[in-house]
């Protein structure tokens, strides 16, 4: 099928990346890892995601990877089992984090058969919450999906739940579809927070908002407090695309992986509804989609798409992490992903949260003895 311009269909530059190892077995990424100290004595909870995608969030919890020249130290958490049920997803996480990724449809589980774990993390899936989606709110196929955090907070009670989401489900419905959420999450013992995240006032060079669910069983929640949302390091002194893609600029192969993949479209013509989008020199990037055939993001200098490699930087993906995928697939899986220095600058709060906690639960034990 032609395009609306006439001219014949052009196809990507490079369908498939080339690589060695992912970012998990890296040989810098290892050596960097070695040399991190920063919570080696401190005691480690276990995790267990749902949703997980490709890992984005589960990097961010687990830290040890650099990005735009800052590393993001180790934090103490032990991923048990990560699930989503897309297999090329779980590919990649599997390539990048851990075998812990699994193909499972959270919908079709015994949840006593998954493993008890510390915290509980999820991004549900957001496309009926989305202004960009249908907006069909519960009533869309995947609405409801956040019951299964429920379900597992009834199966388990973990100590702390961490959700992500986008921030127009604050606006369905007039708030209601939020209210429910939330009724429902504390409606099982546990005292529940939002974080709005502006993610431009955290170092991620594009425009994007998240929504973080910060959940706390109510006990420990009465004793000890409620995590704290991390500070903006970057208020008012946002990093740009020039920041994260011009070093990119003169390399067209596969020296960085990933940045050899991209489409060659030309611009939709007027009319086409394609929604095409030139990224600016000097200001933060367009949000990047988890559809690349809408929303179409052209490099702020060059004539061309943004590759693989480059929709990854601006979702702060470290170059180690490999998308071993076709350019669809791959910029479908970054889309969807939680940046991981976000899912860092939680998963940091939770983990002194949770550190004070273990400490305070020691000094109780010391004084009953």
């Amino acid at each position: 099928m032609r395009p609306k311009s006439g001219l014949p269909k052009r196809k990507a530059i490079r369908s498939m990346p080339q690589f060695e190892y992912g970012l998990k077995d890296n040989p810098n990424v290892i050596e960097l890892r070695k040399k991190d100290r920063t919570f080696a004595k401190a005691k480690k909870a276990t995790v267990l995601s749902m949703f997980s995608g490709c890992g984005g969030f589960d990097l961010g919890m687990l830290g040890g990877f650099s990005y735009l020249n800052e590393y993001f130290p180790q934090l103490p958490f032990s991923i048990l089992g990560a699930y989503d049920f897309d297999e090329r997803a779980i590919e990649t996480y599997q390539l990048n984090i851990g075998s812990e990724g699994t193909v499972q449809d959270l919908t079709d589980v015994d949840m006593s058969s998954l493993p008890e774990a510390d915290i509980l993390t999820g991004g549900f899936p957001c496309q009926d919450f989305s202004s960009c989606g249908p907006k069909t709110g519960f009533e869309g196929k995947r609405g409801k999906l956040y019951r299964t955090l429920v379900e597992y907070m009834v199966e388990h009670s973990p100590k702390i739940v961490v959700g992500e989401n986008v921030p127009h489900l604050a606006k369905l419905a007039g708030g209601q579809l939020l209210e429910t959420i939330l009724s429902d999450f504390e409606a099982v013992g546990y005292k529940f927070q939002l974080w709005t995240l502006y993610c431009p006032q955290y170092g991620l060079p594009q425009n994007r908002t998240r929504l973080i669910f910060v959940g706390v069983r109510n006990a420990i929640a009465q004793q000890h407090g409620m995590p704290i949302e991390p500070e903006a390091t970057f208020f008012m002194r946002h990093r740009t695309v020039n920041d994260a893609l011009d070093d990119l600029i003169p390399i067209t192969d596969e020296t960085v992986v990933n940045q050899s993949q991209y489409f060659v479209a030309t611009k939709a013509t007027a009319g086409a509804g394609q929604g095409d989008q030139k990224n600016i020199s000097g200001e933060i990037s367009y949000a990047i989609r988890a559809n690349p055939k809408a929303r179409i993001h052209f490099h702020h200098k060059l004539d061309r798409r943004m590759t693989v490699r480059e929709c990854a930087r601006l979702q702060s993906f470290p170059d180690e992490f490999v998308f071993p995928f076709s350019n669809s697939t791959n910029v479908m899986q970054i889309g969807n992903a939680v940046p991981p220095i976000i899912g860092h600058a939680v998963a940091k709060e939770i983990a002194d949260y949770y550190q004070k906690v273990v400490a305070g639960t020691r000094a109780e034990m010391q004084v009953a003895r």
